[in-house]
């Protein structure tokens, strides 16, 4: 692989090309690369920049060519003009690897510096020194805060040197890759963050390719850096070879690299020589991240990209303002197509300061704001002028690859928990979250009970699950299914990249895990110093339910299984996923710890002595294949016939299965009911019909 290295400055002779003739140059990775950037170059198109942090002032190029990457969008719209004063970027990047930290880190410094560096003493959010500070602020759903992950994009500002810099915290997981395809619509550059030890992963490389495609500018932030193992010369190639892969254009292939350690809250051009705080990414983002294109005198367009909703406000529309002015109590046209407009007047304009949402009479184009006032709003609709106004290009994402069926609750414990019940309810609420979730889909099913809710994968369907439980609904849910295509005749399944971090002690459980699930490895190699591996396969979405669960056990709880969609392919065969049946409960009553104690021989049990149970619920995993029906409330006669005093009843502590493990566990034949306060499994009892008229 090779790749032209042109430089702007006609004078500058490079050493690797003879001007008397014409062969490809040499292929160099950016840190190979070092040793000439650093003195011939840093004339050469590079601003400098004055850093004063402590007691040590230096003075450092900033190289930022990746700014001219959406030069010809100029030359195409030379009507449109670049507002200097603001930036929109996006914070991308995998799972874990530290974007929320990040954030937090620049939201938190409120220290002002003697050259005029002050990083965010007048950004959103000044902390008292006395003052709590919770850990992850943008992560402000209680769902987030338990599992640990981003799930819905957040908004907020800061201003630097008399520059708004409008941030958008984006989810890292796969599954809400809808959500981040979403928000690039609505900014002009991101920030990608990568681990400084697990480098580039599936979902980096998502977020990437779809920030490529809409030509925005890339800074890489090699996070983490303060890890004892980091290697940032191993992660800055491989993400150089990431754009590469992707098709980048050389001037975004010449991407600005800043290190950082997120927690610590600092950050620097070059991973052995950190500032005190995260001045130098401050800089980076004013210079690398071009202002947003805007035509300032044309008719009002905003595009909605996300909603809110507000007890006393109702719906809110937040988008970047395209072009004109929006005023608060303006008239204004709401377009889906040109053929299909109905108007609205604005009641109230916010816009995103102080990590919150401030009233404000008028929006300029190139800020993000929200906007109330339009009731029936919805994701992909354009604001725009009453008179002039013309829809912008609908939002697109990707199919989803994973189905699930919902219905209601057929269980004898329905409505004994549970505040919506009803298949009404059901489906207002289904419906209700396509106005939020591009990504998903909801069909009706079979019978008038049942609904199909398509997603991205398992997870993105059990956190609107999780959601609904919460706000007090009762109903159940099948297992996941692929969808699966048919293209000339042939079945088409998704193929999804799985990658799994495994010690090398484990390898091989899991490598012949994998084989077993119709896996194709792609890729093996060290990682760091702690004698970890990682293993590459290309895996078909059928193999990879049930499969967490699956690695943890065959690893002891080491494994960290990653997976990002890759395409669609040939129908693979058959895969068995779970190798062993259920303890199935045949009677109605209350578990007594006499009968656990003789089920327990046959399996692992779910449930404890004196749990409510009904027939057909699954009360715990058996030993062997196929299902076996228990007793679990039988109790001991109380009889004089024996003398013998009684015997101490030693049980097993009893699985204790989350929703997401729950669901990975159930086959065809099962469902789980999902009520406010409990989580169980059943047998499905149409299947139980169908087999008895056999």
């Amino acid at each position: 692989m090779e790749m032209a290295i042109s430089f702007h400055n006609s004078s500058f002779k490079s050493p690797f090309i003879n001007p008397n003739s014409n062969p490809k140059p040499k292929f160099l990775f950016p840190t190979q690369l070092s040793g000439l950037i650093s003195s011939p170059l840093s004339s050469f198109n590079c601003k400098r920049t004055c850093l004063k942090f402590g007691s040590r002032t230096f003075t450092k190029p900033v190289k930022c060519s990746v700014s001219q990457a959406a030069q010809p969008a100029i030359e195409k719209r030379s009507q449109l003009k670049r507002r200097s004063d603001i930036r929109n970027i996006a914070i991308v990047a995998h799972v874990d690897h530290g974007k929320t930290t990040l954030v937090d880190a620049m939201l938190k410094q409120s220290k002002v510096n003697e050259c005029g560096f002050y990083p965010l003493k007048s950004f959103i959010i000044v902390f008292r020194d006395n003052q709590f500070v919770q850990e992850r602020v943008m992560d402000s759903n209680d769902l987030e805060r338990e599992r640990g992950i981003t799930i819905l994009s957040k908004n907020t500002s800061i201003t630097y040197k008399d520059t708004k810099i409008n941030i958008i915290d984006t989810p890292g997981h796969s599954d809400f890759g809808g959500e981040v395809e979403r928000i690039l619509n609505m900014v002009e550059g991101v920030l990608l963050v990568v681990d400084s030890v697990e480098g580039p992963m599936p979902q980096t490389r998502f977020v990437l390719k779809k920030a490529l495609e809409f030509g925005h500018a890339v800074v890489v932030v090699v996070n983490k850096i303060d890890r004892p193992s980091a290697r940032p010369d191993f992660v800055i190639n491989s993400t150089f070879e990431l754009f590469i892969e992707l098709n980048a254009s050389d001037e975004q292939c010449d991407f600005q690299a800043i290190y950082a350690s997120g927690i610590k809250g600092k950050a620097g051009l070059s991973a052995d020589n950190l500032a005190e705080d995260l001045g130098p990414l401050f800089e980076s983002i004013i210079r690398c991240i071009p202002g947003p294109h805007i035509d300032k005198d044309g008719a009002l367009q905003m595009l909605a990209t996300n909603i809110e909703y507000d007890e006393h406000k109702g719906r809110i529309a937040i988008g970047r303002l395209h072009a004109g002015v929006l005023q608060k109590g303006m008239e204004v046209r709401v377009c889906t197509s040109e053929d299909s407009c109905r108007y609205a007047r604005i009641s109230e304009l916010f816009v995103y300061e102080k990590f919150s949402k401030t009233p404000v009479e008028r929006v300029e184009a190139g800020d993000i704001c929200a906007v109330c006032g339009i009731e029936d709003i919805q994701i992909g609709e354009t604001i725009a002028d009453k008179a002039f106004g013309k829809p912008l290009p609908a939002i697109k994402v990707e199919e989803p690859t994973v189905k699930m069926a919902f219905s209601i609750n057929t269980s004898p414990f329905v409505g004994r928990e549970g505040k919506y019940v009803t298949s009404r309810n059901l489906r207002d609420r289904l419906y209700r979250e396509l106005e939020r979730n591009l990504a998903m889909k909801v069909e009706d099913g079979e019978t008038a009970d049942t609904f199909i809710v398509s997603g991205r994968g398992t997870l993105h369907i059990t956190i609107l699950i999780e959601n609904m439980r919460r706000e007090g609904y009762e109903f159940m849910v099948g297992p996941p299914k692929v969808i699966n295509k048919k293209v000339a005749d042939k079945l088409l399944e998704p193929y999804e990249i799985a990658t799994v971090e495994v010690p090398e002690e484990h390898m091989g459980a899991v490598v012949e895990l994998l084989g077993r699930r119709r896996g194709q490895m792609i890729d093996m190699q060290g990682v760091g110093a702690e004698g970890t591996t990682l293993l590459k396969y290309k895996i078909p979405t059928r193999g990879l339910l049930g499969l967490r669960n699956a690695i943890l056990t065959a690893s002891r709880g080491t494994a960290i299984l990653n997976t990002i969609f890759d395409s669609y392919g040939p129908w693979a065969g058959d895969i068995v996923t779970r190798d062993q049946g259920s303890l199935v409960a045949f009677e109605d009553g209350s578990s007594t710890s006499y009968a656990i104690a003789s089920s327990q021989e046959r399996g692992q049990m779910f449930i404890g002595p004196g749990t409510e149970v009904y027939k057909g619920q699954i009360v715990g995993i058996h030993q062997r294949p196929g299902d076996l029906s228990l007793n679990v409330c039988k109790k001991k006669a109380a009889t004089n016939v024996r003398s013998n005093k009684e015997q101490t009843v030693v049980l097993d502590t009893p699985l204790d299965y989350s929703l997401d493990d729950c669901i990975e566990y159930i086959q065809e034949d099962e469902l789980v009911e999902v009520t406010p306060s409990s989580i169980r499994m059943c047998k499905n009892p149409k299947f139980a019909a169908a087999k008895k008229s056999r």
